[in-house]
């Protein structure tokens, strides 16, 4: 365990900051698992709607740190593959 005030301070911050983290992957999984079922459902509409709100999610992921900027676009990218063949089919 820390000793110093500084360091029990960072590790403060980290329990903060991991539980942070978490919670946003967390729900980016959530989002996206959701976004999959609704694609298998065969809804394109409701595909649609629901899209945008992946991506911000996943913007919002990039912008706090939690995702890397290519992986972020890799999930989008991948998802909006998926809701065009099932638009087409």
């Amino acid at each position: 365990m820390a000793h110093h005030k500084s360091a029990l301070k960072r590790v403060r911050q980290t329990i903060k900051r991991t539980a942070q983290n978490r919670s946003l992957r967390s729900d980016l999984r959530t989002v996206i698992k959701k976004f999959r079922v609704i694609l298998t459902s065969g809804n394109t509409e409701q595909a649609h709607e629901a899209y945008s709100g992946v991506q911000k999610n996943i913007d919002k992921a990039v912008t706090k740190g939690v995702l890397h900027k290519r992986t972020g676009a890799r999930y989008k990218s991948r998802l909006a593959l998926s809701m065009a063949k099932t638009a087409t089919s």
